[in-house]
């Protein structure tokens, strides 16, 4: 079995497209997206970059704020109230990771909730896990796309294997899970039987953040696999699921890169109009 790919590039173009439209015809109202960087870590630089170019492409209105490492919180908190205040921004980014020095939840919950376009405020979880309408964490969101749109999967009914606890992935993705009808058990690095686990999974979502840890042995026959983790290494950027040996085994897989990264940064773009037209 050779499984098929799951292009996660082509969605993210078709999302973006999508909103490019919507923009067009909403001359009256466009939406404005804030980025807030406190530092310079690399990997955050590549990222906010790509974001920022999405929403120039899609004709959206962004500012990108740039703080110094040794920003005090007091600050960051009120470029924060500012761009609450601002009409014309209808999304505020704060990008993950901050300085230590600075309490990471006391920033990501001054964020309005409905400005909260990356989807981590307790409102908009505490109404994900309640099945209401959110703005959903972008990278799961994403996801969810790939799985029941690109890849035609319905949730109903399946058995479904989350492999990573974390707030920004594991967690989300659980929850849009159950409410999309799956049964779901959510495993860690540290899950006695984690292979047999894993092996039950209709679909398997690797967030675990552990270069090519999932392999052949921990996937079903025929199972839908999505693989969020971005690894860099010397041969370039692997996920966490053994690509070359899982796409012999599994029906369906998103690769590394070209897979969630691509949708990530879409679902920001969507979430963000999503809170300038309601």
């Amino acid at each position: 079995m050779t499984a098929k790919v799951i292009d996660g590039r082509a969605a993210a173009d078709l999302i973006l497209a999508d909103c490019a439209q919507q923009v067009a015809a909403r001359p009256d109202k466009i939406p404005g997206l804030a980025v807030i960087v406190v530092g310079e870590d690399p990997a955050s630089a590549v990222y906010v970059r790509n974001k920022v170019r999405a929403c120039e492409k899609v004709g959206l209105h962004s500012r990108k704020y740039e703080m110094s490492a040794d920003t005090d919180e007091e600050t960051l908190l009120a470029k924060i109230a500012e761009m609450n205040a601002d009409p014309s921004i209808n999304g505020i980014l704060v990008q993950l990771p901050l300085p230590k020095h600075i309490d990471g939840e006391k920033a990501l919950t001054a964020i309005l909730p409905e400005k909260d376009v990356d989807g981590f405020h307790p409102v908009n979880m505490g109404r994900l896990a309640s099945g209401l309408p959110a703005l959903r964490p972008c990278t799961p969101h994403g996801c969810m796309h790939l799985l029941t749109k690109t890849a035609g999967v319905d949730p109903v009914g399946k058995r479904a294997v989350i492999i990573g606890r974390s707030n920004i992935v594991g967690k989300p993705m659980a929850l849009m899970l159950i409410n999309a009808g799956a049964t779901v058990t959510v495993c860690n690095s540290k899950t006695p039987e984690l292979s047999a686990i894993a092996r039950e999974a209709d679909i398997l979502v690797a967030a675990v953040g552990r270069a090519e840890m999932v392999g052949a042995d921990m996937i079903k026959p025929g199972a839908v696999v999505i693989d969020v983790g971005i690894n860099r290494q010397d041969k370039g950027l692997v996920g966490d699921v053994d690509y070359a040996a899982a796409a012999e085994i599994a029906g369906a897989i998103t690769p590394v890169p070209g897979g969630v990264g691509p949708m990530t940064i879409a679902m920001l773009v969507s979430n963000t109009l999503q809170s300038a037209y309601r």
